[in-house]
């Protein structure tokens, strides 16, 4: 979402209703993740393309469909520079074969709109293959929904240990494809989600990441809102590189792999990946560091020499966390995540350190400016709770990586025995 599509989403401004509108088929809604077409009325938020490339986000209303069309395309005309020409089409590289994984823990039901999504992709079925990798179940409840309801059509493989990275490289191990896609099972993705993916990969070998557009599936409740003018997984709606040999002007590059993307939309050379040796299994979801097992994998990525890419036509549409307490710990573990992912990143490229230290006090100076402006909208008491919980998971991941990692190290050991 935009700044301004931001400040017109007010405070308590939930429930409100997702759609995707397309400037070149007027009059046409769709819902977050598929081509159906829906008749809304009232408040809505819209994604807003032109011919398939994302602009932004606008919220409107209007009596009836006509009505809030009419209104979101001035909201867009106000909101957007919708006289730039859309991004030219990706290179054509041919179709080369993809695996998507998604991991998952004990969301059934947000697991089957998942796949039934993924199975609504417009690139080619037989060149894509799906694994669900089901991490630390409770029961047999995901395993039972694969087996019965996608049979031939999505692989079902269990990592019994706890740990987003884990999850995610039993998946990688089990990939056949030459690129590896990566989303989570609170999502919907599009139909050209691969599409995007492997058009953005295409005739440059350097490229060894790319991630894409994540955009809320649902604001139903106001810890919903709250997160998404809190700013959410915005990364904005024009491609963007990075790589050592064309730094941008960033202060604590390579470190700031936050920027870069979040794990829910991302694609890596699967050979890359293996060679990198996956994502450090002391990171994630469901291990003391709380996360960032994408932001390590995304600078390891770099700091080897390749290209990462930002593409906002592959987009991905995510269900935010419905209750103030779900968003408080989520809060906190993105800041946890990014401390344990600045820790990983030196434990695994200790030379780096004398980098880090020289680059602190431009980047504090940089995040505090950034934090003034995230806080300075109609949503202050709300953002600056955000802000804190961040900075109070930022403060503990060092401690949850070195924690994270002594277990696996003790584990490791005790499997060697």
């Amino acid at each position: 979402m935009t700044a301004a599509g931001r400040r017109l989403l007010a405070p308590r401004d939930a429930p409100i209703r997702i759609v995707d509108i397309d400037l070149a088929e007027p009059g046409r809604f769709s819902p977050p993740g598929s081509r159906a077409r829906i008749h809304p009325q009232g408040r809505v938020l819209a994604l807003v393309r032109r011919r398939g490339h994302p602009l932004g986000m606008v919220v409107s209303n209007g009596a009836g469909p006509a009505e809030l069309w009419q209104s979101l395309a001035e909201s867009t005309r106000r909101e957007l520079d919708v006289h730039v020409a859309p991004p030219a089409a990706g290179r054509t590289g041919g179709t080369p074969d993809i695996s998507v994984v998604v991991p998952t823990h004990n969301r059934c039901e947000l697991l089957r709109q998942c796949l039934d999504s993924l199975l609504r992709m417009d690139y080619p079925r037989s060149r894509f293959e799906i694994t669900v990798v089901d991490n630390a179940p409770a029961n047999a409840a995901a395993e039972q929904l694969v087996h019965e309801a996608y049979s031939h059509q999505v692989r079902y493989v269990r990592e019994p240990v706890a740990g987003g990275a884990r999850a995610r490289n039993r998946g990688l191990a089990a990939s056949h494809g030459t690129l590896v896609a990566y989303s989570d099972d609170d999502t919907l993705v599009d139909a050209r989600w691969l599409s995007a993916l492997a058009e953005a990969f295409s005739g440059d070998r350097q490229i060894g990441c790319v991630t894409g557009l994540i955009v809320p599936a649902e604001l139903q409740t106001e810890a919903q809102a709250a997160l998404e003018r809190h700013g959410a997984f915005g990364k904005g709606y024009s491609p963007r590189a990075w790589s050592l040999h064309d730094p941008p002007e960033d202060p604590l590059f390579p470190f700031t792999a936050g920027h870069f993307g979040s794990g829910a939309n991302m694609a890596f050379r699967t050979d890359l990946l293996r060679a990198l040796g996956g994502f450090d299994p002391a990171t994630g979801p469901g291990t003391p560091a709380r996360g960032g097992e994408d932001l390590l994998a995304f600078f390891q990525v770099v700091v080897s020499g390749h290209t990462l890419v930002y593409q906002p036509d592959a987009i991905v549409w995510h269900r935010h966390r419905r209750t103030a307490d779900a968003l408080s710990a989520q809060a906190f573990g993105y800041g946890a995540g990014f401390g344990a992912y600045l820790t990983g990143a030196l434990a695994h490229h200790p030379g780096m350190l004398p980098a880090l230290l020289r680059r602190l006090p431009g980047g504090i100076r940089y995040a505090t400016a950034r934090a003034h402006v995230r806080t300075s909208g109609q949503d202050t008491e709300w953002s600056r709770r955000l802000a804190l919980l961040e900075l109070q998971g930022l403060l503990y991941g060092p401690v949850g990586y070195l924690r994270s990692r002594s277990h696996c190290l003790r584990s490791g050991r005790a499997n060697q025995t």
